[in-house]
């Protein structure tokens, strides 16, 4: 049925975003803070990020010998540069009266990045991860066509091959409410961690 279907696509994307999360977000918050680490890492950025998530399935296929994995890893791929950029852009872009307070009250640098930068840099880091979530749904679907197997996009492969239309399209229209609500959750949060000026 449909819904076991979405189910393991829904459980690839939330892996494969989490594992983002915690690669992206930390490594995000120290390129930000450090103007030697942007200058050493952007120019990998810069090359990595325009390759298309599915360019790397086929490596990651022969790498992992998983389809299941491969999906997980291609997701991994597609979340990590948004949230990445994001967070670097977001840690960079701290008022620097605040932090001139922070240091003036001696604050620890632990305590400054948790609660000075952090809270300053959470909208553009959620807007990044919002961004990475509606790419690793949409590659997760033609990530699916390609490997086969599980998935929602396997879902509509199978049924397009059994010429049943309907099916086809009701799936399509799952697939857009699914990310519609995905998008919606995120603007939540996005708005609950916004601060006026």
């Amino acid at each position: 049925g449909i819904g076991i279907q979405l189910a393991h696509s829904l459980g690839r994307v939330g892996l494969g975003f989490l594992l983002a999360c915690l690669v992206a977000i930390p490594l995000g918050f120290v390129i930000g803070m450090s103007p030697l680490l942007h200058r050493a890492f952007d120019p990998f950025i810069q090359v990595l990020k325009p390759i298309s998530p599915l360019a790397w399935m086929p490596l990651a296929l022969y790498t992992l010998k998983d389809s299941d994995v491969s999906g997980i890893f291609v997701i991994f791929i597609c979340s990590v540069w948004p949230m990445l950029i994001n967070t670097a852009f977001g840690v960079a872009s701290v008022k620097r009266e605040w932090l001139n307070v922070a240091s003036t009250l001696e604050v620890t640098p632990l305590r400054k990045a948790f609660q000075v930068i952090l809270p300053a840099a959470a909208p553009t880091i959620l807007t990044g991860m919002r961004i990475s979530m509606g790419i690793a749904w949409l590659v997760i679907v033609a990530a699916e066509m390609l490997v086969g197997g599980t998935g929602i996009g396997y879902f509509v492969w199978n049924e397009w091959n059994n010429l049943s239309l309907p099916n086809v399209i009701f799936a399509i229209l799952v697939i857009g409410v699914v990310g519609m609500v995905l998008d919606f959750l995120f603007g939540l949060a996005q708005r609950a961690v916004a601060y006026a000026e």
